[in-house]
């Protein structure tokens, strides 16, 4: 046993609709008893692809005492699935750069005789069963649109008033927390949404942080004592489309209800493109 990241499922949300079952070809997850359950520590590898797949917000990952994954008996239980599973797999151990994991895998083909072309990996993640399309490279056409077709930029001034913005770094008590209207941002949407400073992010306060990357239990830590501690306003969470960037959702929404405090939230999508796709 050792601490390390994996995911935990909130079975009050969970409704048991199925869709994070298909999004983790480890085979870690089953409906049982009507609810969405982990069924080996040893098959979950913590990386949260099934997380932005839960409409319920009800799949998150912790730090915890857990068996370590073994990517060996994952495979095992991977090859009864067929090749498109296999190759989901596969291309989830890449996109998260997860060489090692991947070095053990492509071995346990080689003895089992099972061979995967490297054009069976080059179609769009996004296709496939597990899907990281936060991880698919792509190039947006804007830059390539004749000179009277671009967009023309126009000076803007910025709308941050407060230092530092990244969640991890700033103070629970901060003065300029109190009394805040909250704008907590993925790091990857102010470089999206052209609009971010006037329409995100003027009169509020900014917290920003990658819910795939960092440590997810330590801002589920953070900004719960953010709400508890300040007479918060309101909060604002933009993210990115893709599933791994849902992370702070339900971080924000369990914080809120356990506080009892009143507290207006909206919920902001952006699309990799640079547009807003839902407010809510």
């Amino acid at each position: 046993m050792a601490k390390r990241k994996i995911i935990k499922i909130d079975e009050e949300k969970c409704n048991g609709c199925k869709l994070c079952i298909p999004n983790c070809p480890e085979g870690a997850l089953q409906i049982i008893d009507g609810k969405a359950r982990l069924i080996s520590d040893l098959f979950c590898d913590g990386l949260g692809a099934c997380i932005g797949h839960c409409p319920q917000g009800a799949i998150n990952i912790e730090e915890r005492e857990a068996e370590m994954y073994d990517e060996k008996k994952v495979m095992g239980n991977i090859v009864k699935q067929g090749k498109n599973t296999i190759i989901a797999h596969i291309k989830h151990l890449k996109e998260h750069n997860e060489f090692g994991y991947l070095k053990e895998a492509m071995d346990y083909l080689v003895t089992k005789g099972i061979k995967i072309r490297p054009g069976d990996l080059t179609d769009t993640v996004a296709s496939g069963p597990c899907g990281c399309p936060g991880s698919n490279v792509s190039q947006q056409k804007n830059a390539g649109l004749a000179p009277e077709k671009r967009l023309t930029p126009s000076k803007t001034h910025s709308q941050l008033t407060t230092w530092p913005v990244q969640l991890k770094l700033v103070p629970a008590f901060a003065p300029f927390l109190n009394g805040a209207d909250l704008l907590i941002a993925a790091d990857c949407v102010p470089f999206a949404y052209a609009d971010f400073h006037e329409d995100l992010l003027k009169g509020k306060i900014l917290l920003v942080g990658c819910p795939k990357l960092d440590d997810i239990a330590y801002h589920k830590e953070k900004i719960t004592q953010i709400i508890m501690n300040n007479d918060i306003k309101s909060i604002t969470h933009a993210h990115m489309e893709v599933p791994c960037c849902f992370g702070f959702l339900s971080i924000i929404k369990d914080a809120i209800a356990e506080s009892g405090k009143k507290i207006s939230f909206s919920d902001v999508t952006i699309s990799i493109t640079g547009e807003k796709l839902k407010e809510v």
